[in-house]
C-alpha cells in the first residue's frame, strides 16, 4: 500500500520543495537553467579578500557545468539551448551564471554580459551565483533594476555559518557580511539561494544541522545543499593526503541530508540536494558519482523515517 505524501508542495514522490515543482507552478513551463562561465574572477583569489581562493575549488571555479570561458556568452548559452530545444520545444530558460564570483566586475561589465542572454528568445530570467562580500552599491542598484524586469535569484556562497571552519575552508568574508547581503537583497524583493557544504573537515553533523537552522531564520527563498568532493589540483586535495580527515559515507550524507530538510520552512525551494562532479576529476567521496542512487536514496528513507520538509517545525509548534 502506498504511503500517502504529507508534502503539499509536491507533484511526485518527492518530500521536500523541489526546483522543478516551484517553476512549474511559478511559470507553467519546463524550465532550464543554462550554466555559463563569464570569466570572472573572485575577492578571495586575486587579494581584495584573500588569496588562494577557497581550498575545494577547482581550477574552474565551481563552473565544471559551464560553458568554456573561452567561448563567447552566447556561443555557450546557444550550445546547450540547441540541445534542450529537440526534446522540449516549448521549454523556457534561465542564464545560470555559475563560475566564480559572478558579481565581481564594474557594472557596465555585467551589464553586457548579463543583457546578452537576457535579450535571447524564451529567457525568463537569471540566477547570478555570487559572494556577499561581491556586491557594491552599485551593482545592487542594478539589481534592483534587473529585478523589476526579469526573474532575478541571486545565489549567495555560505557553506558553513562556524568560523572556525570558514577560516580553515578560506572563505574571507564574516557571518555578518553575508546576513547583512541577504537584508539588503530583500529590501529590494530580490530572491535569494544560499549555498552549504556538508561534510567541511572536522564539523559534526550537530554543526552541519545548525547552519540550517540559522539559515531557516532568515528570509531566503531557496536553498543548494552540497556534499563536499575533493577534487585534483586543489588545496583540499593536499590537505587530505596530508591529515586523511573523515570524509562523509552515502548513509551518513543522507541521515544528515532529511534532518537539515525537517528543519527547514516548507515554503523553502531546495534547488540542490547532492553535488554531481566529475569522476576524472574526483577524488573523494566516489559514492558522490551516481548522483540519481543518492537522491532516490533519499526518497525512500523520507519514506521509512515518515519524514518531510519542515516535519520538526511543524511537530516543534504542537508540543
Amino acid at each position: 500500500m502506498k504511503t500517502k505524501n504529507p508534502f503539499y508542495y509536491s507533484n511526485n514522490n518527492k518530500r521536500y520543495h523541489t526546483l522543478d515543482y516551484y517553476y512549474k507552478n511559478r511559470f507553467h513551463s519546463k524550465v532550464f537553467k543554462i550554466s555559463l562561465n563569464a570569466g570572472f574572477s573572485c575577492p578571495n583569489i586575486d587579494g581584495t579578500a584573500g588569496y588562494g581562493g577557497c581550498i575545494y575549488c577547482s581550477p574552474l571555479g565551481s563552473g565544471e557545468f559551464a560553458g568554456k570561458k573561452e567561448d563567447d556568452i552566447l556561443t555557450q548559452f546557444e550550445e546547450v539551448k540547441k540541445l534542450l530545444h529537440h526534446k522540449w520545444k516549448e521549454a523556457k530558460y534561465i542564464g545560470y551564471f555559475q563560475a566564480r564570483t559572478n558579481t565581481y566586475a564594474k557594472v557596465e561589465v555585467l551589464k553586457e554580459k548579463y543583457e546578452k542572454i537576457l535579450k535571447q528568445e524564451n529567457v525568463i530570467g537569471l540566477n547570478i551565483a555570487t559572494r556577499p562580500d561581491a556586491i557594491t552599491d552599485e551593482c545592487l542598484e542594478y539589481l534592483k533594476e534587473l529585478n523589476k524586469r526579469t526573474y532575478l535569484t541571486i545565489e549567495l556562497g555560505l557553506q558553513t555559518i562556524h568560523g572556525k571552519t570558514s577560516k580553515l575552508i578560506n572563505r574571507c568574508h564574516s557571518l555578518s557580511c553575508f546576513e547583512n547581503m541577504v537584508k539588503k537583497l530583500r529590501k529590494e524583493q530580490i530572491d535569494v539561494v544560499v549555498h552549504i557544504i556538508n561534510g567541511l573537515p572536522y564539523e559534526s553533523k550537530e554543526e552541519m544541522i545548525e547552519t540550517v537552522k540559522y539559515l531557516n531564520t532568515l528570509d531566503i527563498q531557496g536553498i543548494k545543499i552540497h556534499m563536499l568532493h575533493i577534487l585534483k589540483n586543489t588545496k583540499l586535495e593536499k590537505m587530505y593526503e596530508k591529515e586523511k580527515f573523515p570524509v562523509l559515507t552515502k548513509e551518513e550524507y543522507i541521515d544528515i541530508v532529511i534532518d537539515q530538510l525537517e528543519y527547514l520552512r516548507p515554503n523553502i525551494v531546495i534547488h540542490r540536494i547532492t553535488g554531481d562532479p566529475k569522476l576524472d576529476d574526483l577524488v573523494e567521496p566516489n559514492w558522490l558519482v551516481k548522483k540519481f542512487c543518492v537522491l532516490n536514496d533519499i526518497d525512500k528513507e523520507m519514506v521509512k523515517r515518515e519524514s518531510f520538509q519542515g516535519k520538526r517545525l511543524k511537530d516543534e509548534s504542537k508540543s
